[in-house]
């Protein structure tokens, strides 16, 4: 009987190393799931108001350019154009300018058909994306319209500029710029017809300047990713307190068992 009794009571000895083992390790691991997910979700939004400010910079440079040539609005095209197209060369971002009068394009420094851009002043849209002529270049394009009661600028400028002021988040986090019903991203845009993955701690910031809205969040499964490469680096940390732990518990444990001994000795 007493030999039952002593296995019994080894089992639950051990069972109890294993157990107490065990809980640093599993409330480690959930502390570092829950700090990165907390990690992450603080980053998409701040990552996201960083980028509405980054964005509207580029846009208030467009303004300025607007602005600058707003006074030309009205003046003949043949007197105009040559004061456009410096302005145009005065910052690498810019594709064109187009002068506005009545809410009709009349003017422009490139050569491409107004009626799009006409169609952008009559809208009540201050920015917008434009996919351009269906010609080779493929070169996504945004327009900012800036106007003074019936005379107004519009400014063409390349969409890559936009990109570059996503890509300077390099930290997983997929940032979108919308438009309406169109969209951009650092990797492609809404001719696409696809949007890219943003599932996982996604969150989103209009810009009260311009109206279009920045939408950022990680793809599918990348939080799982960073999850597994975090335990690579802190288990065997948390194995090494685990095992620690469980043998204070042991010498404990050997330690009550001798003076059970003892006694159970010093009594017969």
């Amino acid at each position: 009987m007493s030999y039952i009794v002593n296995a019994g009571r080894s089992m639950l000895e051990l069972l109890l190393l294993i157990v107490v083992g065990l809980v640093p390790v599993v409330s480690g691991l959930l502390v570092m799931i829950l700090q990165l997910q907390t990690k992450l979700a603080e980053n998409a939004a701040v990552s996201v108001k960083e980028a509405v400010y980054s964005v509207d910079q580029a846009f208030n440079r467009m303004q300025e350019t607007a602005l600058r040539s707003l006074p030309l609005a009205g003046q003949p095209c043949a007197s105009a154009l040559n004061t456009l197209q410096d302005h145009v060369t005065s910052l690498s971002m810019l594709r064109s300018l187009t002068l506005v009068e009545g809410e009709q394009a009349y003017c422009s420094t490139t050569p491409d058909p107004l009626e799009d851009l006409t169609a952008f002043a009559t809208s009540g849209r201050q920015v917008e994306i434009s996919y351009g002529l269906a010609d080779t270049r493929r070169k996504l394009l945004v327009n900012l319209y800036t106007a003074d009661n019936s005379q107004g600028v519009i400014v063409t400028a390349y969409a890559s500029q936009l990109r570059s002021e996503l890509d300077a988040f390099q930290d997983g986090l997929t940032l979108l710029l919308e438009f309406d019903d169109r969209y951009l991203w650092s990797g492609g845009d809404s001719r696409a017809g696809a949007r890219p993955s943003q599932d996982e701690f996604s969150t989103s910031m209009l810009s009260q300047k311009y109206g279009y809205r920045v939408v950022g969040g990680y793809a599918e499964g990348f939080t799982a990713r960073e999850i597994r490469q975090s335990m690579r680096q802190t288990l065997p940390s948390l194995l090494l307190v685990g095992v620690l732990t469980a043998s204070v518990v042991f010498l404990a444990l050997m330690k009550g068992r001798a003076n059970r001994r003892s006694r159970a000795a010093e009594g017969t």
